[in-house]
């Protein structure tokens, strides 16, 4: 892992990782309820723009460093209930630049 809640040009990146020449930029999100819809949903193209924004300012810290880039949304959906149920959906790919 190269960084958790960084700062990137002004947006904050839940996780940014590495796999050899790959550079994978991960958002988190979770919802105790279907109210606003599900989590993955909240990554709309506004959230994706400064998702983007922050690739660019990492690159910019860090020339030649990454050969591709990747843009990972990791939806937490929480259930109510003695105990809470948790179901994690990995989006690998959810996006492109």
């Amino acid at each position: 892992m190269l960084a958790r809640n960084a700062r990137l040009g002004g947006v904050e990146v839940d996780l940014v990782i590495r796999r050899g020449r790959l550079v994978v930029f991960v958002e988190v999100k979770t919802r105790r309820s279907r109210r606003f819809g599900p989590p993955e949903a909240a990554v709309d193209a506004a959230k994706q723009k400064r998702l983007l924004r922050a690739a660019r300012a990492w690159i910019a810290e860090n020339p030649g460093a990454a050969g591709r880039l990747r843009f990972d949304v990791v939806a937490c959906h929480v259930s109510p209930g003695e105990p809470e149920t948790w179901k994690i959906v990995h989006w690998e790919g959810a996006f492109t630049a």
